[in-house]
């Protein structure tokens, strides 16, 4: 028998460039040796230099999504991302509740080019709704900072905040601000967890990242600081690693760099037989 393979479940939505949101979770899942699966709450017309337009899935598809892919194959944990509107939250808090999923809540606010992807109305129902519900919550610090209406860079009572508003535990990401660590905070412990910072124009994709990495490691039984150390590890490797050369703007992380690209088979210049192209 093959080993189990943890499966991980992303409530998000579209980037259609491929750097963030569901296709970042999907490699980044795929990076940790887990099964990922997606349920779409928006659609994006995006790419590296900025959101051009989102078109909301309805609420009641995407109940549909989570309920079949659930009610099927079920989940070891599940991770949000992109939500944009408070009709979408509940729809996704209604679907989840029940589940008693580990969940990692990314409370995604503003994509890198400052394009906003959660709707001012639709913050009070993210934190009254899913940060019961969540695990742990991974904001970055400017999200951290929205959230708690609070203008600091001390991480620890950042996270503190958001575990008095509700969280069960708060992870805070050091990719922003004078210190690079990220702060975890589990209600009762404090943890620092240094992470690198790389001058490479490639962090599109990466709190996406860094939040299904942490989700595929509770999926896989890890306990929550050790899946934040390997989360912040994945990250960080996949920012060293990102295609600063695709597009104008901030190019996306690169999680999957150690698989080789395909290469076209050599030739000797002579025709192949028609039998063998039929193959």
């Amino acid at each position: 028998m093959s080993a189990r393979v943890p499966r991980v479940l992303t409530v998000a939505g579209v980037d259609s460039g491929g750097a963030a949101g569901v296709a970042a979770d999907l490699k980044a899942f795929a990076r940790c040796g887990a099964h990922g699966m997606a349920a779409v709450v928006a659609l994006t017309a995006q790419n590296t230099v900025g959101v051009h337009g989102i078109h909301e899935v309805p609420p009641d598809f995407v109940r549909a999504q989570i309920d079949a892919v659930l009610d099927d194959i079920g989940a070891d944990a599940a991770k949000t991302g992109m939500l944009f509107s408070a009709e979408l939250i509940e729809a996704v808090a209604e679907a989840l509740a029940p589940r008693h999923l580990p969940l990692v809540v990314d409370p995604v606010m503003i994509a890198s080019s400052g394009s906003r992807l959660l709707l001012p109305d639709a913050v009070g129902t993210l934190i009254g709704r899913l940060f019961p519900l969540a695990t742990v919550v991974t904001p970055n610090l400017p999200e951290a900072q929205a959230l708690t209406a609070m203008v600091t860079e001390d991480r620890a009572a950042l996270a503190e905040r958001l575990v008095a508003m509700g969280a069960p535990a708060a992870l805070v990401t050091g990719g922003h601000g004078a210190e690079p660590v990220d702060h975890l905070f589990d209600g009762s412990r404090h943890m620092t967890i240094p992470v690198a910072r790389y001058g490479v124009a490639a962090t599109h994709g990466a709190g996406c990242t860094h939040s299904a990495a942490l989700a595929a490691g509770l999926g896989a039984g890890l306990p929550l600081a050790e899946a934040a150390r390997q989360a912040a590890v994945i990250a960080g490797d996949a920012v060293e690693h990102g295609l600063s050369w695709l597009g104008a703007g901030e190019g996306p992380v690169h999680v999957l760099h150690e698989h080789r690209a395909m290469t076209a088979p050599a030739t000797t210049g002579r025709p192949r037989d028609e039998r063998q192209l039929q193959r």
